[in-house]
C-alpha cells in the first residue's frame, strides 16, 4: 500500500501507507526502547514524518500503471475493458489467498470465471446483467464447495461470496461507466478523483495529520488528512468534469468530495480486513504497494458512487 498486524494496532508493523498519515512515537522501530539505556543523555533528534514504504519503488508502480491504464483507454474502450477484467481476477484471487491464510477455501475457477463474466456482462448488457451474473457466481461457487462435502461449507461460502462481491462485483461499475458514449472520459475523471484522494491525503497527513481517524483499524490516518482529501478531490473534480464531460464544475466538486469519503471507506473496509486476517499486504504483486488489492481498494468502492453521481448529475 513484515509481521502481521495484531490487535494492538500501536505495536503492528508498518502498513501500506493509507490517506492521511499520523506521525506518532510508534513510527519508531521497536528495539529503540530496548536500547534506549545504552544511548547517552541528551534531546533525540526529530525524525521527519515516514510512510513507511519504498517511496522510489511505488511511484515507479503508480506511473507504470497509471501508462497502462491510459495506454488502454487511448487505444480503445475494450482494451481498457480488458484491463479491467484482469485487474478484477488478481484482485479476487488475492482475496482468496488472503482468506486462505484462516483456512477458508474458495473455489478458485468459479470465481475467475464469474469474475470475468460480472465485468463483461456489465459492460454489455448493463446494471441489471452485473446483478445477474453475481447471483449466478455465487451459486456456482456454492455448488462447487458443496461438492467437496458439507464440512466447514458454510465458512467456506461466506468468504466466496466476499470475494465475489470485493472486488469483482464492485469493479463491475467501472464497466458500466465505461458503456456510457463517453465512457472513457467518465473513467479518466473517476479514476483523477480518486487518485487525488490518496495524494491529498497522504500530503496533508504527513505534514498536518495530529488526531487519529481510525486508530484500532489504521493508525496512521487522521482527521487532517481525511480533510485533505476531501479539498483535494473536490478541487481535481471541479477542474476535470467541465472540460471532460461538459458538465458544471460544482457537479464535478461533489463528485469529488463524495468519492474522498468512499476512498477512505475503501481504505477502512482493506484494513479491517487485513488486521482480522492477521496480515500486513493483500499479496506482493506490486513492488512499493503490496498486492494490487492495496491499490484497489480506495478505486472498487468508489466506482458504484462515481458511476451513480455521474449519472444523475452528469447525464450522457
Amino acid at each position: 500500500m513484515s509481521d502481521p498486524a495484531t490487535e494492538h494496532p500501536e505495536t503492528a508493523g508498518p502498513e501500506t501507507p493509507d490517506a492521511g498519515v499520523v506521525a506518532t512515537a510508534h513510527d519508531a522501530p521497536d528495539d529503540a526502547a530496548a536500547d534506549a539505556g545504552s544511548q547517552p543523555a541528551g534531546p533525540t533528534p526529530r525524525r521527519a514524518p515516514s510512510a513507511g514504504r519504498d517511496l522510489r519503488a511505488a511511484i515507479g508502480v503508480g506511473l507504470l500503471l497509471a501508462a497502462v491504464v491510459l495506454a488502454s483507454l487511448l487505444i480503445d474502450a475494450r482494451a481498457f475493458l480488458v484491463v479491467v477484467v484482469v485487474a478484477m481476477c488478481l484482485g479476487a484471487w488475492e482475496v482468496r489467498r488472503a482468506v486462505a491464510t484462516k483456512g477458508m477455501q474458495v473455489p478458485l475457477v468459479p470465481l475467475l470465471l464469474g469474475t470475468a463474466g460480472m465485468t463483461t456482462a456489465a459492460y454489455l448488457r448493463g446494471a441489471d446483467a452485473l446483478v445477474i451474473t453475481f447471483g449466478l457466481t455465487v451459486v456456482g461457487m456454492l455448488v462447487w464447495r458443496v461438492a467437496d462435502g458439507l464440512a466447514g461449507a458454510a465458512r467456506d461460502l461466506s468468504a466466496a461470496s466476499l470475494a465475489a462481491f470485493y472486488p469483482a462485483f464492485l469493479g463491475g461499475f467501472a464497466a458500466l461507466m465505461l458503456a456510457e458514449g463517453d465512457g472513457r472520459q467518465r473513467i479518466v475523471t473517476f479514476v483523477l478523483v480518486t487518485v487525488a484522494s490518496d495524494v491529498g491525503g497522504y500530503a496533508v497527513g504527513v505534514r498536518f495529520g495530529r488526531h487519529p481517524m481510525a486508530p484500532s483499524l489504521s493508525p496512521k490516518k487522521s482527521w487532517e488528512g481525511f480533510a485533505g482529501s476531501v479539498l483535494t478531490c473536490a478541487v481535481v473534480g471541479a477542474l476535470a468534469v467541465p472540460p471532460l464531460l461538459a458538465g458544471p464544475w460544482w457537479a464535478g466538486a461533489v463528485l469529488g468530495a463524495v468519492a474522498a469519503g468512499a476512498a477512505t471507506i475503501g481504505d477502512l473496509i482493506e484494513s479491517s480486513i487485513k488486521r482480522d486476517l492477521g496480515i500486513k499486504d493483500m499479496g506482493t504483486l506490486l513492488p512499493g504497494h503490496g498486492g494490487l488489492m492495496d491499490r484497489l481498494d480506495s478505486l472498487v468502492v468508489v466506482a458504484p458512487v462515481a458511476w451513480a453521481l455521474l449519472l444523475w448529475l452528469v447525464p450522457a
